[in-house]
């Protein structure tokens, strides 16, 4: 199992030592947050703050875009050099061109589907992704209850990828504890986005250890 601490639960007073914490204790992607007020009704980061967060990890970077206009923001990060960059099939009208402009870019592409949106949507476009990401509240804001039907979510696609033959990840973001990730695993989970549950932990490698 992967795991991905989202930095949206991190103190941003003290986000250098927090994101070197976070990678000190063991976590295999540093998840950024990115959202624009528009798509979510929250505002998180822009470049300057990513750029400093991507000095800081020496864990590689899984940018997941919550915004409009996604082009123009994977052309903002981009240069960041992060390990994927993914966004929401619910704003993206050109999905699959903006797929091949991220691979393009040296970055994994990948794709996020809200609570309500069906996995069958990626049926022609799941074989051009590296990550889908199920999320299991509603974009926005951390600390949420985690949503049960994301499981089978989850089930059914990673049914589909095996059946493929593909390699394509699901990470699952919202949520998120110890009490759940054994079933996320079952459930066809590579990669688990944790916030609240490991930044309000004392222990950020026993957070983590435990998830894995």
């Amino acid at each position: 199992m992967l795991i991905a601490p989202s930095i949206l639960s991190a103190d941003f007073g003290n986000l250098s030592r927090d994101v070197k914490a976070i990678c000190d204790a063991g976590c295999d992607f540093v998840h950024v947050d990115v959202m624009d007020g528009h798509f979510v009704p929250n505002l998180t980061i822009g470049p300057v703050v990513v750029e400093a967060v991507a000095k800081a990890a020496t864990k590689p970077l899984d940018v997941h875009l919550m915004v409009e206009n996604n082009s123009f923001f994977v052309d903002i990060f981009a240069p960041l050099k992060p390990e994927y960059i993914t966004f929401h099939i619910e704003e993206e009208k050109h999905a699959h061109r903006l797929v091949q402009k991220i691979r393009s870019l040296g970055i994994k592409p990948g794709v996020v589907l809200n609570p309500h949106t069906n996995e069958k949507s990626l049926e022609y476009l799941l074989d051009d992704v590296d990550m889908v990401l199920v999320m299991s509240v509603n974009p926005g804001f951390g600390g949420q209850k985690f949503i049960e039907s994301a499981v089978r979510k989850i089930e059914s696609l990673k049914n589909e990828i095996s059946r493929r033959g593909l390699k394509t990840l699901v990470e699952v973001d919202g949520g998120v504890n110890d009490k759940n990730a054994g079933m996320l695993k079952d459930a066809g989970a590579d990669v688990l986005v944790a916030g609240s549950f490991v930044f309000g932990s004392s222990d950020y490698k026993t957070a983590i250890d435990s998830l894995r």
